[in-house]
């Protein structure tokens, strides 16, 4: 999809992002929402796409790094559980849980029993979630290896994207099938009626992202708010410059037009 196009469908969608957003805290919603995928498949596109738009105080996103040596000695969904949303938050895992299913099973980060008890415990995880309140959305984004080819390609190519490739991406490039196996053994495991995996087909990713983000707010139950623009009064006085002092003003200009 051609950059004008997708812009042209894109603004529309992220005005509905704000009114889903006044709605939430209004409500006082509580939104997870999991983004899962092979590496390069566009998880933070779409995320960015989203919380572009939205206030960074209702809108978090999450992306964890490795566990500690403390937190590996958790139970294993503890350290999520403090990213979780309060009232009228929303919650944007860029990868989640579900590593333990993915990544960690493919590469060996965990133990058979480890990955074993995970499937069994991620339904009921997300059930008592679910029972207390909160709207969860799973994504998982779809990806041909050609198409993630390209983009590992572009990743190495480009200094400003170089750092989205990772030691692990590039280990696991030859491990395109055991990742579709590992992730159809999780669909399996954990794709139920309270808590379903949408498939987002993400080999044009900007079309990915619009089904995605018109995917997202037809699931949510998103009521009107008012929302009318501030009267904004004249100004008492004539607008004063800033001033300083203590010696202290902005640094010299170096992009002045010449």
């Amino acid at each position: 999809m051609k950059r004008k196009e997708y812009e042209t469908h894109l603004e529309p969608l992220q005005r509905e992002l704000v009114a889903m957003q006044n709605w939430m805290r209004h409500s006082g919603a509580r939104i997870v929402v999991l983004f899962e995928g092979r590496d390069a498949a566009g998880k933070g596109g779409v995320i960015g796409a989203i919380s572009h738009v939205l206030n960074p105080r209702s809108c978090r996103v999450v992306a964890l790094p490795k566990p500690s040596e403390r937190e590996s000695s958790q139970w294993y969904f503890q350290r999520y559980v403090g990213a979780l949303p309060a009232a009228g938050e929303m919650v944007l895992f860029d990868r989640s849980w579900y590593n333990r299913a993915g990544v960690e099973k493919v590469m060996g980060y965990c133990s058979d029993a480890q990955y074993q008890q995970f499937l069994q415990q991620v339904p009921v995880f997300e059930k008592l979630l679910i029972d207390d309140g909160v709207l969860l959305l799973k994504y998982w984004l779809t990806v041909d290896q050609s198409e993630q080819e390209e983009r590992f390609a572009e990743r190495a190519a480009d200094p400003l994207k170089r750092w989205k490739l990772s030691p692990v991406d590039l280990q696991s490039r030859d491990k395109y099938r055991e990742y579709g196996e590992a992730r159809d053994a999780m669909l399996q495991a954990s794709h139920s009626k309270h808590a379903p995996w949408t498939l987002i087909d993400f080999n044009d990713q900007r079309r990915g992202r619009l089904n995605l983000i018109r995917h997202l707010l037809d699931q949510l139950p998103v009521k009107p708010v008012p929302d009318s623009a501030p009267e904004l009064a004249p100004l008492p006085a004539a607008p004063q410059k800033e001033r300083f002092k203590a010696g202290l003003k902005p640094i010299k200009d170096r992009f002045q037009q010449t």
